[in-house]
């Protein structure tokens, strides 16, 4: 649908809808890692408005708190405390602006030599499954809630239509809440939305350097970058348009970056380009960049009502528990299906040990450390994967080229 076809209104109306479309997402990360949704918020809409700079207004994108630092971060914060944790994060634009570089130097061919399917496939499959746990305490808090909620956002994922099939996430958290209101509600305290103020700043976390902290996180960007990637690539052919070329990786990728390290410094999870959103834009045909804008002004006037973010707290742990059973479950089913359509042949021994070295290394909770840096988790995982796609040689392949 193009600009001319939109009325002012028209325009609005598509930008609020795709902010709700990320809302549920983008406050749900800041939930379980322990920070203010609010600032979730205000990242993201700020972050996006600072994407749309960087890209020069083209793409039709928006940014929303990244899934895949949930586990990374919760470690990070047990590790060297969340001001230094806040520095990690950080780090994590500075690699998207170190890739943006690469690509800007030698082409879109780099990022596909360093993170092949091969790499990036059972990366995605780890982010899902290292979460899992913690997926299962949270339901175990209430199991009827958990199965409501849960219930819903899958019925939502095979029966509904249009919109509601794009949010099902955002419908199983609704009906749920509703569900606890109505069933368990002496459970659940209220007193922080009475006491919360209609409109207030977010409080904005404070940072400190840690070098062990940025060795930590920044490992872990592998699979945003990628997904960042194939965001492009997927927006661009609904658009019809080669935003690869025009405005360039190098400059979506920076501008992501950008605002990964903007969100650090306020006190919020990275943020990414979000496919829900890119799903929304698919369905509705609304191609107009201008929108996504308007969705960011929206995200950051919500920040600014207290009541909002007070309301988001008192979702009870069950509810949210539910939903990430299929969530998480959801992600790492993203990374099995980026091996199948990619066809990695797993009867290849090369194949075979790289998968098979960063789920172990990955779930087994593997750590290098060496003085006061240390290394783990998906980051580790991610950087055994990299290396050994570039050392083991593919036989097949070099025989084939001979």
């Amino acid at each position: 649908m193009s600009t001319n076809t939109l009325s002012p209104f028209k325009r609005t109306v598509a930008g609020v809808q795709f902010m709700f479309v990320a809302f549920g997402s983008t406050v749900l990360v800041p939930i379980l890692v322990g920070f203010d949704p609010a600032i979730a918020l205000l990242a993201a809409g700020l972050g996006t408005l600072l994407f749309h700079l960087v890209a020069g207004g083209k793409v039709p994108i928006y940014l929303g708190s990244s899934f895949a630092f949930i586990a990374p971060i919760i470690k990070a914060t047990e590790l060297y405390g969340m001001p230094g944790m806040f520095c990690g994060l950080a780090a994590v634009g500075v690699v998207y602006l170190l890739m943006s570089l690469l690509v800007k130097l030698f082409g879109v061919n780099l990022i596909k030599k360093l993170f092949p399917p091969v790499v990036i496939g059972p990366v995605i499959i780890l982010i899902g499954l290292s979460l899992a746990g913690t997926g299962v305490q949270m339901a175990s808090n209430n199991w009827v809630l958990a199965i409501i909620s849960l219930a819903v956002a899958i019925a939502c994922s095979i029966w509904g239509k249009g919109m509601i099939k794009i949010i099902p996430v955002f419908f199983g958290a609704i009906v749920g809440y509703i569900a606890a209101v109505l069933f368990y509600r002496s459970g659940m305290d209220f007193t922080p939305i009475a006491q919360a103020k209609w409109f207030a700043l977010p409080h904005i976390s404070k940072m400190s350097f840690s070098w062990q902290a940025i060795i930590f996180m920044a490992p872990v960007a592998i699979a945003p970058i990628i997904e960042h990637v194939g965001d492009i690539y997927a927006i661009g052919e609904i658009a019809d348009k080669d935003f690869v070329q025009d405005p360039g990786l190098h400059r979506t990728m920076a501008g992501d970056g950008l605002a990964c390290i903007l969100a650090a410094f306020l006190g919020g999870a990275p943020v990414t380009t979000y496919s829900e959103v890119t799903g929304a834009v698919s369905l509705t045909k609304v191609t107009d960049p201008v929108c996504m804008r308007i969705a960011a002004v929206t995200a950051i006037i919500l920040a600014l009502v207290g009541k909002v973010g007070a309301a988001i707290q008192t979702i009870p742990t069950a509810v949210l528990g539910g939903i990430m059973l299929l969530l998480f479950g959801t992600i790492a089913s993203v990374g099995i299906n980026n091996l199948v359509k990619a066809k990695v042949d797993m009867n290849k021994t090369r194949n075979l040990i790289i998968v098979s070295l960063i789920l172990t290394i990955g779930i087994g909770g593997a750590i290098i450390t060496v003085g006061k840096f240390s290394l783990a988790g998906i980051g580790l995982a991610s950087l055994v994967g990299v290396v050994l796609n570039l050392i083991i040689p593919d036989k097949e392949k070099s025989d084939a080229e001979a």
